[in-house]
């Protein structure tokens, strides 16, 4: 099969998924899940997921995809995709794809952020559990207050496919630090390094939102009138962008 073919396929499954888990609005995360606690030296979950390149790509938009697709308690999946139809969901090559989304299932699970329980005869039901991968209970994000809420078109329209991973992850961490607020904002050096995204995850990526029009970066002065003025980047994320296609015009 063709990649167009797996990208067309993909997208139909997701709005499938989308549609079948009554989805619509925004899809809620916790800011545990992306950003770290002052006091604490591990890295945020979200960091955490992504590394290990492709594993890291595989790890994150299943976990994503199964966010999105448990509603309701016990937020399980108790009739979960097969691999293969992961696989499919994901656009993945399909030589290869059914052993990658295994193995990415094994590491959720591993790190707290799933459980497994085998089925016979079936693939195993998937339950949701907390954010922080400490195997904890889910709770809903909007039930403890302010959440990360992102658009149910990124998954209809295929975001979740065209964005790299490190991209997924700014973006998830810009929504973070914006907070709903429609004004471009500065980051601080201390937040950035609580997100736990290096310097060069931060630039290729910011480089890849802006070039799908889904960032605007400004440049304001820092310091008094009477100080040395440096220049620092603001950052404001076009919400309205995602609820069009990718390849859509960015006006």
């Amino acid at each position: 099969m063709e990649m167009r073919e797996l990208r067309a396929e993909a997208e139909s499954q997701l709005r499938g998924a989308a549609g079948r888990s009554k989805r619509s609005g925004n899809v809620p995360f916790p800011p545990a899940f992306v950003i770290a606690r002052a006091d604490q030296e591990s890295l945020a979950p979200l960091a955490r997921m992504i590394q290990g390149g492709r594993g890291g790509a595989v790890r994150l938009r299943l976990y994503l995809c199964i966010t999105m697709m448990a509603t309701s308690k016990p937020y399980d999946l108790k009739k979960p995709p097969t691999p293969r139809a992961w696989a499919s969901i994901l656009a993945l090559d399909p030589r290869t794809g059914e052993r990658r989304v295994t193995r990415s299932l094994k590491w959720l699970a591993d790190n707290g952020f799933i459980r497994l329980e085998k089925r016979w005869g079936g693939p195993s039901a998937i339950t949701l559990l907390s954010p922080a991968g400490d195997s904890g209970d889910y709770v809903r994000p909007i039930e403890q207050g302010r959440y990360v809420g992102v658009p149910v078109e990124f998954w209809t329209l295929g975001w979740i496919l065209d964005l790299s991973p490190t991209a997924i992850a700014l973006l998830l961490v810009l929504l973070e630090a914006l907070g709903g607020h429609s004004a471009a904002r500065y980051i601080t050096t201390e937040r950035r390094r609580r997100y736990g995204l290096s310097a060069d995850t931060w630039t290729k990526a910011t480089q890849e939102l802006v070039g799908h029009g889904l960032l605007v970066v400004g440049r304001e002065p820092q310091g008094g009138f009477y100080d040395y003025q440096r220049m620092r980047n603001t950052y404001l994320v076009d919400v309205e962008r995602l609820k069009k296609l990718p390849g859509a015009a960015k006006g």
